[in-house]
């Protein structure tokens, strides 16, 4: 069974970022998945799943309402590991063009006085909501972001070494 793009980046190595996940060809027109990674994989605490929830809400509600990237939206959701978000847009662009938009978008934030959609109606879960843990961690990762923008590490994903045997099987080299 071949391995699914995601289990092929080096969880060990990687660091917080914005990198391209996979992107999909869909007759006519392209979709790409971004990695938005907020934690250090196995080496730090996941995001508070009440904040993981927040963040959801706020930065979905920022990008769906942007005049620029509105339109090109498609999904932003959770990573099942809590380290992280998944992007999906239409077409296909340089992490590096999304840096403005998601460090706009993570500092919004910090503005926030409740959490879009966090009502009964409107969510599946509505009283599993921490805005105070959002922004903490919002401001943690926008913060990040501008320190290390010019470090081309948290735009580019360490893949994992695959040993290939004489007969095209794929392994990973332990």
């Amino acid at each position: 069974m071949e391995l699914i793009q995601s289990f092929t980046v080096d969880h060990t190595r990687i660091v917080p970022g914005i990198f391209t996940s996979r992107v999909d060809y869909l007759g006519d027109y392209s979709v790409t998945t971004y990695d938005i990674r907020l934690k250090h994989p196995n080496r730090e605490p996941v995001i508070d799943i009440g904040a993981m929830h927040s963040l959801e809400h706020l930065i979905a509600t920022y990008l769906r309402n942007d005049p620029d990237w509105k339109d090109e939206v498609i999904y932003w959701g959770p990573m099942g590991c809590l380290t992280g978000f998944y992007l999906i847009l239409k077409g296909s662009r340089a992490p590096k063009d999304l840096y403005e938009l998601l460090l706009n978008a993570f500092r919004s934030v910090e503005d926030a006085q409740d959490v879009p959609g966090a009502t009964a109606v409107n969510c599946g879960h509505y009283l599993m909501h921490n805005l105070g843990m959002a922004k903490w961690y919002a401001k943690e990762f926008a913060d990040y972001l501008e320190a290390n923008a010019d470090n081309n590490d948290i735009f580019e994903y360490p893949r994992a070494d695959r040993l290939v045997t004489d007969d095209g099987r794929s392994f990973f080299d332990s």
